[in-house]
């Protein structure tokens, strides 16, 4: 039934109309992300994946992850820019499951909004769907909901979940790190996704539009805190063939910062001092901490300060593993080195997300002298 004033969905708010059309501009994005696997179209009840890809393994494991961007959809509904949230969001998901060593197959996404603007959806959806292109992930499903009344006309929020595979031997973690093993930090793009509400405080308080011009990044504030989120599932697969056997875990820095997310990868009993001078926080940490008059070390609980990953790698294949990762374009060096003895007095973070891993801190200074 065509929407209309005689439709009480209509007059309810919700604009069934709007959503279908919304379906026809994501279509052709969607499907340039479908192989042979993926059966059945755009527009079902259930994406399916033919799971007969996996009969070469000998023991697969399979990996899910499910995430959402935050508030920093807040600046992207702000400025009417919405073609970079979806990358945001598969950066979220689909590189939470590289970190087990495992290939992404496939991702389906939400979308909740107050009203349905279809070029908006289709801007984001294109977004999830290049992205995943990018990650060799499948989009094979997804959902937008119209909650008139719950969110405002230009509010939305996104989440998705993806699901990938390992071979059983091949799984990486905190089992296989050693003492003496090297800690490889992957350079960021920026802030990523996390810690956006403290963007959006130290923005506000600041009397800062994200339409003002903001000379340190040579663009508007809200087009720099919209830099999208770098992709590192590719990358870092590459890496796997390229070292075999060599890499041990790898960490996400996502919520909690640097040392809280490698903590979560080492095993119990080590530690790890990761040293501030062997780089310097990329600009955009720098200026929001000067902007909130706040020392930067003080954020590093919350930000990436310019590390979105990190690889923890036998010792004689550290530089393999960052030649390796360097050819493909992301800035790699090492920040630490794993020990299993006698730990330095001091404060280490330990028992990050729940996990009983290892002990980390950050030491000494920046180095640009950033304090």
């Amino acid at each position: 039934m065509a929407d209309s004033p005689t439709n009480p969905y209509a007059r309810a708010g919700v604009d069934t109309a709007a959503g279908d059309l919304a379906v026809e501009l994501m279509k052709a994005s969607v499907r340039a992300t479908h192989g042979p696997e993926v059966l059945g179209g755009v527009g079902g009840f259930a994406g399916m994946f033919d799971a007969s890809a996996l009969l070469g393994y000998t023991r697969p494991l399979l990996a899910s992850s499910t995430d959402g961007v935050g508030t920093k959809v807040a600046i992207a509904q702000a400025i009417d820019k919405h073609d970079t949230i979806g990358q945001d969001l598969v950066g979220m998901v689909v590189d939470d499951i590289v970190v087990v060593g495992a290939k992404p197959l496939f991702m389906t996404d939400y979308i909740a909004c107050g009203k349905v603007v279809p070029e908006r959806i289709a801007d984001i959806v294109r977004g999830i769907a290049e992205a995943c292109s990018a990650t060799g992930t499948a989009l094979v499903g997804g959902e937008t909901a119209e909650h008139p009344g719950l969110l405002g006309p230009r509010d939305y929020d996104v989440a998705g979940a993806a699901t990938g595979v390992v071979e059983a031997d091949a799984l990486l973690g905190a089992h296989l790190v050693q003492d003496g093993d090297a800690v490889i930090a992957l350079g960021s793009s920026g802030l990523h996704s996390n810690g956006y509400s403290l963007v959006r405080h130290i923005v506000a308080n600041a009397g800062i539009g994200y339409g003002d011009n903001a000379a340190d990044f040579g663009t508007t504030w809200g087009e720099a805190l919209l830099e999208p989120t770098r992709l590192y599932t590719t990358p870092l697969l590459k890496l796997l063939e390229a070292v075999p056997n060599g890499i041990h875990s790898l960490s996400h820095v996502t919520g909690g910062g640097i040392a809280a997310n490698l903590a979560r990868v080492l095993p119990q009993g080590s530690w790890a001092e990761v040293d501030r001078s062997t780089w310097t926080p990329s600009p955009v940490f720098q200026v929001l901490a000067d902007v909130a008059g706040t020392p930067i070390v003080d954020t590093e609980g919350t930000w990436n300060l310019g590390i979105g990953f990190l690889a923890v790698v036998a010792a004689d294949r550290a530089d393999a593993a960052i030649a390796a990762i360097g050819s493909q374009g992301i800035a790699a060096w090492q920040v630490a080195t794993v020990r299993t003895g006698a730990r330095p007095e001091g404060e280490f973070e330990e028992g990050a997300k729940g996990v009983d891993g290892g002990a980390v801190r950050l030491v000494g200074a920046y180095a640009d002298g950033a304090k």
